[in-house]
């Protein structure tokens, strides 16, 4: 039984020796997270920036499209008022 038990022990420490370095040095200080979500921010700020002048353009667009659809529609309309209208 102690043999399994001196076994078990070195076998334990080995374990932690090989894998106890290279967790410690996979983990980022706080300085480091806070920096990485300031990067974060300032990448994700962008794209709302993107979004918003991409949306901006497609509206100014539409609008566009739709006062010369509206002008057409009340030139129309006024050149057929004008034809009941006009005697002869």
């Amino acid at each position: 039984m102690r043999m399994f038990g001196k076994a078990l022990r070195v076998a334990l420490l080995m374990s932690l020796a090989l894998v106890g370095p290279s967790y410690l040095l996979a983990q980022d200080s706080p300085k480091q997270d806070l920096k990485n979500a300031g990067h974060e921010t300032k990448e994700a700020t962008k794209d709302t920036g993107k979004a918003t002048k991409d949306t901006a353009k497609k509206t100014s667009h539409a609008v566009k499209k739709g006062t010369n659809k509206a002008a057409e529609k009340t030139e129309e309309g006024a050149r057929k008022v004008k034809d009941k209208t006009d005697p002869g």
